[in-house]
């Protein structure tokens, strides 16, 4: 256990995010779009006497590294599940990247990428729908985190089609610095019976094809949360001015909204229009990741 590599967990962007039931346990069933910038967490590890954990980073103040925190808890189902698998414990260290309670997945990331860690370093095979299962208790996102590349998720995000194709396209993520926690966002959710999602064009290949099916498709919690933040619905208005935008939507429950765009230039071009107009707020570039080669 000399080389321990470092564990990505990059943000997850819902493109589309339509609720379409209220379920008699209280939670929803979604049906999202769903892709992963190539910004992340970063999870490194030691091997160490007992399991540890420590938090760095731009936003590691704002996080605990106590028992509650996601990384620490997926360790821990991950040896209750497979006891014995890793035999030594780990000193975990997470590069907090990401800021926390912004709609792009942070925790769920998190506690994927301490999954996938614990399964490199298992001393057994661990399937993968074994590890999905157990990412499934974890939190409704930590299974799509699991993949990490485009997918479709259904239920309450663990019925996930990943898909084979995507185009190559940049985003523009703009966080206002204001955290806003999921429950808040589906208290104010007035309808909970929305129509589906449209289904893809196959095969998905270009920008203008994800753009036209992304022009029918919205973000239902979209509204209740500029309810409770308006500066969200400035964002994505004075995101969908800059050249080259293809769309501008809040992702997830927010408050982090995210301009597509078809090249790296325009990306990073409107990146310096934001943060030239908001120094306060949180402001990134980067391409999303696409599917892996089979």
């Amino acid at each position: 256990m000399d080389d321990i590599p470092v564990q990505l967990a990059p943000a997850k962007v819902n493109l589309a995010l339509h609720v379409t039931r209220r379920r008699e346990d209280g939670y929803h069933d979604l049906e999202s779009l769903v892709v992963f910038a190539d910004l992340a967490d970063e999870l490194s590890a030691t091997a160490a006497g007992t399991d540890t954990l420590t938090i760095g980073g731009p936003f590691a103040s704002t996080l605990s590294a106590g028992e509650g925190n996601l990384v620490s808890r997926a360790v821990a189902a991950f040896r209750a599940r497979w006891p014995g698998a890793v035999e030594t414990g780990l000193a975990l260290h997470l590069t907090k990247n990401l800021p926390v309670a912004a709609g792009i997945g942070g925790g769920s990331a998190d506690a994927a990428a301490a999954l996938r860690l614990m399964a490199s370093l298992a001393s057994q095979v661990i399937p993968v729908a074994e590890l999905a299962q157990l990412a499934a208790r974890l939190g409704a996102d930590v299974p799509a985190c699991l993949v990490s590349a485009p997918l479709v998720a259904r239920g309450v995000g663990e019925v996930l089609s990943p898909l084979p194709q995507f185009p190559a396209c940049h985003i523009v993520l703009v966080n206002p610095m204001i955290p806003l926690a999921t429950a808040d966002v589906f208290r104010r959710l007035r309808a909970h019976d929305n129509y589906p999602l449209p289904e893809l064009p196959s095969p998905l290949t270009r920008p203008a094809q994800l753009g036209i099916w992304l022009a029918e498709t919205r973000n239902d919690l979209q509204p209740p949360a500029v309810k409770l933040v308006p500066v969200i619905g400035d964002i994505v208005d004075e995101l969908a001015q800059t050249q080259g935008c293809i769309l501008a939507r809040m992702s997830g429950s927010g408050a982090t909204v995210f301009g597509l765009f078809g090249s790296s230039g325009q990306a990073h071009q409107a990146a310096q229009v934001m943060r030239a107009s908001h120094p306060d707020h949180w402001v990134a570039a980067a391409p999303l990741l696409v599917p892996q080669e089979l």
